[in-house]
């Protein structure tokens, strides 16, 4: 399980097991992950978790958060990158990490990283699949079809782990796992619409025939038989 180990002037405070998909950070006391410091947006960012990669995403916070020294809005996490907020500084590893002690950078996780920062699609708003190795057969296969847009009838085939959607703005992954395909909302203020009702930052199990809208793009997710 990969981990955040949280500093202040050199001095540890605290290691922070990524538990759960989504984890908040922020100096209000309903955080994931309370930081109880004025320089600390109350909802200052977040980090989101799915299988083994995590990025993590500024909400929006007064002072900014970087990462390796330099300012970001989304950041795709590589073990040993250092997180700062303010005065306190988190380092991240990773589940290999975590558990060997040692440094354990899968240099897939670059093509993954660009599934995560380009997570845009054409100037028409084509949703864009991007993600990592194709996991062992376990699920029966599916697709999204875009039901609206000038790409309307076009079929996204969910062979990846990770398949992105969206536009920088509102982006969601459906992730590939092996108890089913799961909808998730990771960037923008605004949450992806799953059969009429907008969802929260939860991850979602679909159905077949799901009816899904993101960034104004009807689509229609569907198992193939």
């Amino acid at each position: 399980m990969a981990k955040l180990v949280l500093s202040m002037d050199g001095l540890v405070l605290k290691e922070i097991q990524l538990q759960k998909e989504r984890m908040s950070i922020g100096r209000k006391a309903h955080n994931d992950i309370q930081i109880d410091n004025m320089a600390i947006s109350g909802e200052h960012a977040a980090v989101v978790t799915i299988l083994n990669d995590s990025f993590l995403e500024d909400l929006n916070s007064t002072n900014g958060t970087l990462v390796n020294g330099h300012p970001i809005k989304k950041h795709f996490l590589k073990d040993g990158d250092v997180i700062e907020l303010g005065k306190y500084k988190m380092k991240y590893f990773t589940s290999a990490a975590a558990q060997n002690d040692a440094p354990a950078y899968d240099k897939s996780t670059a093509a993954r990283s660009e599934a995560v920062r380009g997570v845009g699609p054409s100037a028409a708003g084509t949703p864009s699949a991007g993600g990592a190795a194709t996991p062992t057969p376990t699920l029966p296969p599916a697709a999204i079809q875009l039901l609206s847009g000038a790409n309307a009838g076009h079929q996204l085939q969910l062979t990846k782990t990770l398949t992105t959607l969206g536009k920088p703005g509102q982006v969601a992954v459906i992730a590939r796992r092996p108890q089913g395909y799961f909808l998730t909302h990771v960037e923008g203020a605004s949450f992806p619409v799953l059969n009429g009702r907008v969802i929260d930052a939860q991850p979602r199990r679909l159905e077949d025939h799901d009816r899904i809208e993101i960034a104004g793009v009807k689509m229609e997710f569907f198992l193939k038989n």
